[in-house]
Parts: C-alpha cells; structure tokens; sequence
C-alpha cells in the first residue's frame, strides 16, 4: 500500500455485494488510508450485504435515492458531520434499466422506464454535484469518477436504452468538469471500464459471451474489478490533478482494436 489517498474523504455510491466495482473501489480507498461513507437505496440495503462491507472498511452506511434531491441533501450534511469536513472524492457507480430488467427489446422500450433510466442512470450524476455544489461540499482539487461503458459510443444489441444513458453520463462528466473546474479546480472523469461480471452487467442478455468475446479482443484482456478499483484510487489520489473531463478506456486496449487475430481464427473455424 502506498498510502495515496491518506487524509481524504469520500462518498462511494452503488456498492452491492462483493462483486460490485464499488465495493472493491471501497476496500482499496480504505487500503490506501480513506476514509469515505457508503450510498445506496433502501431496496439494496434490506439485502444486508453492505453491512460487511461497512465493518472491514470502518465506514457509515447512509440510505439515499440518487434521483431525490432531499436525500441527497441528507447525505452530504451527513457524511461531513460523520467524516469531519469537506469531501475529497466521490465515486458515482450507479445504473438500472427497467427496460433490460424486463427484456425490452429497444425498438419495444417502455419510455417510462426509458425515463426512469436516464434518470437514475445518468441525470443522478448532475443531481449528485448539484447538490455538492450548493452546499459547498467539495474540497478543492477534489476528484469525480463516474463508471460508464463503451456502449456509449459503439452499438451492442442488448444494452438498449442504458447506452444513451451513458452518452448523457459522460457529457455531463465533460460539462461538470468545465464548471467543477473553473470553480474549485475539482476534476470529473469517467473511467469506461471492460464488460465485468457484476449484478448489473449480468442483467443484460448475453453477457457471458460478450465477456468472452472482449476478452479475446483485447491485447491485454478485461480489466478485472479489481484493476478498476486500482485505477479508481490512482484517479482519486493527488497523482492525477490535471485530468478533468476526460472519458478514460480501462478495457485491455479493447476500445482501439479492430479485430484480433484470435477472433479472425475463430471465423476461420467455421
């Protein structure tokens, strides 16, 4: 360990169980000497896995809607009195679709749900620093991860409406970085990570053969959640003060691959 974030402070939303990003981003804050609160909906928080999560990292669970402003509110009033003072970091993984959770196809989308994912999935962003904002919460050079997906940019089949969700995440990370920037020197980014087997990737159909499939295109293979929370860290720690704006690939180099030769084996096969 190497003590990269000593003294800061953070608020980790959408960690779930074990295999959530979130979750290992938390446990490599704590490693590298952070301290930071844990978000999510009453609905996750029933499950009871968070609680774990809460006790080896040493850190406070507060229950928040990241689509209601109050809750919001509540939770940066709360996490300063908890931590003692301004925030340092924030890592945003947050994202649902009802639309995959019902096997919508996207020309048959529900626009309610439709709603429901931008809301949840991409405006809670805006939501999130909006609030930070108007309560003055943010440190200065603070950093802002927000996870997203290459589907923001590339067409994937069964990834439907959360694609445009994450284009409206990331162009509020570049708009947010501009203001953030310009006000208190605060950095957003977001790091758009390979397919990774958690709960919500595994809600989109055919997951486990795009996992093998990125795998096999990728010079380097897929980033493990593991490695994104490495990555994560080093964003967070002062080590990366003049990143802002920036949607940054951590897929094995799978974003600027055309084919593989193991993939064009694999046609040959046929």
């Amino acid at each position: 360990m190497y003590n990269l974030l000593k003294g800061k402070r953070g608020i980790i939303f959408g960690a779930l169980n074990s295999n959530s990003i979130a979750w290992k981003v938390a446990e490599r804050a704590h490693q590298e000497g952070a301290t930071f609160t844990l978000t999510n909906t009453a609905l996750a928080l029933r499950l009871g896995e968070l609680n774990a999560l809460s006790e080896s990292t040493n850190s406070k669970i507060i229950e928040a809607d990241v689509t209601v402003m109050e809750d919001l509110h509540n939770l940066f009033t709360q996490t300063q009195e908890i931590l003692g003072g301004k925030i340092d970091f924030i890592l945003h993984s947050v994202g649902m679709s009802p639309n995959i959770r019902k096997n919508r196809p996207y020309m048959e989308m529900d626009y309610n749900f439709y709603q429901k994912t931008l809301d949840i999935s991409a405006l809670s962003l805006h939501k999130v620093l909006h609030t930070a904002y108007k309560l003055d919460a943010l440190n200065d050079e603070a950093s802002v991860i927000a996870l997203t997906y290459i589907a923001a940019q590339r067409t994937f089949p069964d990834y439907t409406d959360m694609a445009e969700a994450k284009a409206m995440l990331e162009s509020i990370v570049r708009s947010s970085g501009f203001h953030l920037g310009n006000h208190k020197k605060v950095r957003v980014n977001s790091i758009s990570q390979s397919p990774t087997a958690t709960t919500a990737g595994n809600g989109v159909s055919g997951f486990d053969a795009f996992i093998d499939y990125a795998e096999q295109m990728s010079p380097l293979g897929n980033a493990s959640a593991d490695e994104c929370a490495d990555y994560c860290v080093v964003m967070f720690s002062d080590l990366t003060k003049k990143v802002t704006m920036q949607n940054l690939f951590h897929d094995g180099g799978f974003s600027n691959t055309g084919v593989s030769k193991t993939v064009m084996n694999k046609f040959g096969e046929l």
